[in-house]
């Protein structure tokens, strides 16, 4: 099934169509860094998550096309290091960056490197968690993109990309627990211009090493995905581009994901999109075909044996519904769900799900420097996502406020917006604020209040606000949501106080409905 991107992106399509078909993006957020395997008849997945907290997305689905989010791998950052603490907040756009999954000894297996702390690693019977304390495998810097590996002898490898020299791909052997690297084993088994996005396969036999690297196409410097075949470990190694990249305009370079088979032997890429855009790198669904025992993602449109992208196609396994991609939370648990995540580490003090039962409590934070939305601690966030219709809500109580507080709802990336409420000698006035620029709205005197951001597939925010639910009227001017920090936009909740340590707000519920998924 051939579909134009470009059609499609104006009118929304995404994932499953209800009719055996499927649409790319299968999810239309930020789902960076995948990779993807099948235990039994389930897939999980995971996702980098830089320096929001939890750390590393854990997803799951039955089909390939409708994925949910289990939970996290890493519940503390802090375990990371602590510039990701409130306290410092100095870990944008690093901190978990790319990982990959594996089912071993009937275990769950996750590593990753952040590019300034080293290399780590956890291990779970259940992927959903609990996940074992965090274990730094290696303290280094300027590494990435890492694979483990468990040969049939029961032999554990290593790969990863050390981005700081040259981009050299590294192999390891791994210690018989899987926690410590035989550096003595070090070999180098590849190198070219920003070579990443390491896995390591054996498939019938033969080694294949997946790869991504920038080659100069005829859309000038891409991202391509490249594969190493050898029947030896350690080489030598055949290479082989395996889809085609043509831009960002075209087919937003494919690049970062995992390749898997179905329980039936068809077998698929999950990718995610390199060229981020105010929803991020959303996560895509791609076919692959098997040609003198290379693997070919996507189509091969001119017969030159290299794959194209692939907007859509039939379902890998039918029987399972469409899930409805919905973030509603009326917080009546005491944990949150799985698509909250908090920028950086919160202050643990600052928050409760429990001392207002079936509300989220935001205790207001000096922030730690007062100009600068980007140093508030315990944003609660999650992701915004592209599709025709957006809206997400927050009925919000105001009565704990306390003069210097603001409180309310936000979007942001590289800049911010926000449309809140500002108490003053006791005074509760409505705000938007578009990075600085502040607009202030009517005095309030309610002490329940409805908070609304509505965006299209352009990204076209605008936020409003109601005193009863139903009525909404706008105010500020529109905001273009964006890309930053190697992170699409995020929808979220805020509270701080410049002036003291006092004031909170009460969050009732917390809606986020998107448009249907056809076209």
């Amino acid at each position: 099934m051939e579909v134009n991107y470009n059609l499609l992106s104006k009118k929304g399509a995404w994932g499953d169509q209800g009719d055996g078909t499927y649409v790319n993006p299968v999810l239309p957020g930020d789902y960076s860094d995948p990779d993807v395997i099948r235990v039994g008849d389930d897939y999980y997945g995971i996702s980098s998550t830089l320096h929001c907290s939890p750390g590393m997305a854990v997803l799951h689905s039955k089909d390939l096309v409708n994925w949910s989010m289990i939970g996290h791998v890493v519940n503390d950052l802090t375990s990371i290091g602590p510039e990701y603490n409130y306290d410092r907040m100095n870990r944008y756009g690093r901190g978990v960056w790319a990982g990959a999954i594996r089912f071993h000894k009937d275990k769950f297996w996750v590593y990753f490197f952040t590019p300034d702390e080293g290399l780590f690693m956890s291990t779970a019977v259940d992927p959903a968690g609990p996940w074992e304390p965090l274990h730094r495998v290696w303290e280094v810097s300027g590494w990435d993109d890492c694979c483990p590996f468990w040969d049939d002898d029961g032999q554990g490898y290593f790969v990863a990309t050390n981005f700081a020299d040259n981009y050299n791909i590294h192999l390891f052997k791994l210690s018989e627990d899987g926690r410590e690297l035989l550096h003595d084993t070090d070999t180098i088994i590849h190198q070219y211009k920003g070579s990443e996005a390491n896995k390591i396969y054996k498939i019938n036999g033969s080694y294949y090493f997946f790869h991504s690297e920038v080659r100069l196409e005829e859309a000038g410097e891409v991202r391509v995905v490249m594969m190493l075949r050898s029947e030896h470990i350690y080489g030598p190694y055949e290479e082989k581009e395996i889809i085609h990249t043509h831009g960002k305009e075209i087919d937003r370079e494919p690049n970062q994901g995992g390749l898997l088979d179905t329980v039936t032997g068809e077998w698929y890429f999950i990718s995610h999109q390199g060229s981020g855009d105010f929803e991020g790198r959303p996560l895509h669904l791609l076919p692959v075909t098997w040609d003198d025992d290379w693997p070919m993602i996507g189509d091969d449109i001119d017969g030159d044996g290299i794959g194209e992208m692939v907007w859509g196609g039939k379902k890998p396994i039918s029987g399972h519904p469409a899930t409805v991609l919905s973030t509603n939370d009326d917080f009546d648990r005491v944990v949150l769900e799985p698509y909250w995540e908090w920028n950086h580490q919160p202050r643990a003090d600052k928050w409760s799900l429990t001392e207002r039962p079936g509300h989220l409590r935001l205790y207001a934070c000096l922030p730690i420097d007062k100009d600068n939305f980007f140093t508030v601690c315990n944003v609660l966030s999650q992701r915004a996502f592209r599709t025709d219709q957006n809206a997400a809500t927050a009925k919000i109580e105001i009565g704990g406020m306390a003069d210097g507080q603001e409180a309310g709802l936000c979007h942001f990336a590289k800049t911010y917006c926000t449309i809140g409420v500002q108490q003053r000698n006791g005074t509760r006035i409505l705000k938007f604020n578009h990075s600085g620029t502040v607009e202030w709205g009517p005095e309030l005197t309610s002490s329940t209040l409805w908070l609304r951001s509505v965006w299209n597939i352009d990204g076209i925010s605008r936020f409003e606000y109601s005193v009863d639910g139903v009525q909404f009227i706008s105010f500020g001017d529109a905001y273009q949501l964006g890309w930053g920090n190697y992170r699409g936009d995020r929808i979220g909740l805020y509270s701080y106080n410049c002036e003291r340590e006092q004031g909170y707000m009460d969050v009732d519920q917390f809606s986020y409905e998107v448009a249907a998924r056809g076209r």
